[in-house]
């Protein structure tokens, strides 16, 4: 694993971006990692093993083998030894990259805390809960050596072709890991956009499938070269909208979802860039929830609610298409 290159007294933990974390958007101008017709970017799992087992699900009943990419932040919640195992294991089955959290428990650097760096709007009683609800994920990491080294070994980013139409897959934005520059309050600015815009182009991917913010958000951006998307997912393992229950995921395809409803969807080309719902037993989630995180945790304090009523926002917020 990579130390920061940044002391750790130097770091505010949890708000903080190491400059491991960093990377030039034409870093992605690259040839494509992997091509497919279908693939499915699950961004946030959270830990959520029944999120993962609808994910699976979803993916069974594509006509042709859909490719499964994980951008990070699979685990969060997911401290029990063997959940742990279970779902890192069918993750690392799949095409996957390292979030924060992945990088940080991987890891014996506490600089960074979690690594999410947030921005101020995240209040310090939030930041702190965050670390340490990753101390004690870190702590059911270290009893899985292999696993950690394994996560430690993963990549920031990919680029997948689709259908001839690259697409980068991202956990943060286009210059960190841990960037919040493809949030929904980022991508209201305008100014922000025409930085986007310029990064979107030196990358050379019409498409942009990132998470990390937890709250998703899809655009489509005109540029000198045509037409851009951008898909935040949010989070495939917690809900993303008020009063639902089901998580999300970005689905890129040389067709339309045939087997599923999108909430939203944009046409590129020849191929097709939906938000699928995931719907898990979310019953079962919160009996896993609470067994681990019971009442007065970090967790439950950061996430209960959420995870029991969803966030204050609307779909309507999300789709800027």
């Amino acid at each position: 694993m990579t130390t920061s290159t940044v002391a750790s007294n130097a770091l505010q933990p949890g708000r903080s971006c190491p400059l491991h974390y960093r990377y030039p958007p034409a870093a992605l101008a690259r040839k494509a990692d992997f091509s497919t017709e279908s693939l499915y970017v699950i961004g946030g799992l959270y830990g959520n093993r029944p999120a993962l087992d609808a994910v699976l699900e979803l993916a069974a009943h594509e006509s042709s083998p859909a490719t499964l990419i994980f951008n990070g932040d699979f685990n969060w919640f997911n401290i029990d030894g063997a959940d742990f195992d279970a779902l890192n294991r069918e993750v690392l089955r799949h095409h996957a990259l390292r979030g924060n959290v992945e990088t940080e428990i991987a890891g014996e650097d506490e600089g960074a805390g979690c690594g999410c760096a947030y921005p101020d709007a995240v209040s310090e009683a939030e930041v702190e809960r965050s670390n340490a609800i990753l101390q004690r994920l870190r702590d059911t990491a270290r009893t899985q050596p292999d696993l950690r080294m394994k996560l430690a070994a993963l990549p920031m980013h990919q680029v997948a072709e689709v259908g001839g139409v690259r697409a980068a897959i991202v956990h943060g934005d286009l210059e960190s890991l841990a960037g919040w520059s493809l949030s929904a309050e980022a991508l209201a600015s305008t100014e922000k956009q025409k930085t986007i815009i310029k990064q979107i182009l030196m990358s050379e991917c019409p498409i942009i499938a990132s998470s990390h913010t937890c709250v998703p958000v899809a655009m489509a951006l005109e540029t000198s070269r045509g037409r851009r998307a951008i898909f935040n997912n949010g989070a495939a393992g917690m809900p993303n909208f008020r009063g639902t229950a089901f998580g999300l995921i970005t689905r890129i395809a040389t067709s339309p979802v045939r087997h599923a409803q999108p909430l939203y969807a944009t046409q590129l080309g020849e191929v097709w860039v939906e938000a699928l719902p995931v719907n898990y037993d979310a019953a079962r989630w919160q009996r896993n929830f609470l067994a681990n995180w019971p009442a007065g945790s970090p967790a439950h304090q950061s996430y209960y609610r959420r995870i029991s009523d969803g966030p204050g926002y609307d779909i309507t917020q999300a789709n800027r298409l």
